[in-house]
């Protein structure tokens, strides 16, 4: 089961009031398997609230080589399958 947890408001010297936002979840196996993931922020200044996500860098670029990586895969067997230069063999 996952849920939310809001962090306590944190007031900065400019005057802005972050409130943390976390997802919480694990299996359910037992209660050791629960983990927390930073989801984002509400930033609320000037009588204005706003949402700033927290972005995983490292997914993003751990999607990025994969799908670097099963481009040249597929390039390369292309290229071993039907070679892009002319066959110059005698049959």
């Amino acid at each position: 089961m996952e849920m939310r947890v809001y962090g306590e408001p944190y007031e900065t010297a400019k005057g802005a009031t972050i409130i943390t936002v976390a997802r919480v979840g694990g299996r359910r196996f037992g209660p050791h398997d629960v983990a927390a993931v930073p989801v984002g922020v509400f930033v609320i200044h000037g009588g204005e609230v706003s949402w700033r996500p927290a972005v995983d860098e490292t997914r993003i670029a751990l999607m990025a080589l994969s799908v670097g990586l099963a481009s040249a895969v597929i390039a390369t067997l292309a290229v071993l399958r039907r070679p892009p230069w002319p066959d110059l063999s005698r049959r």
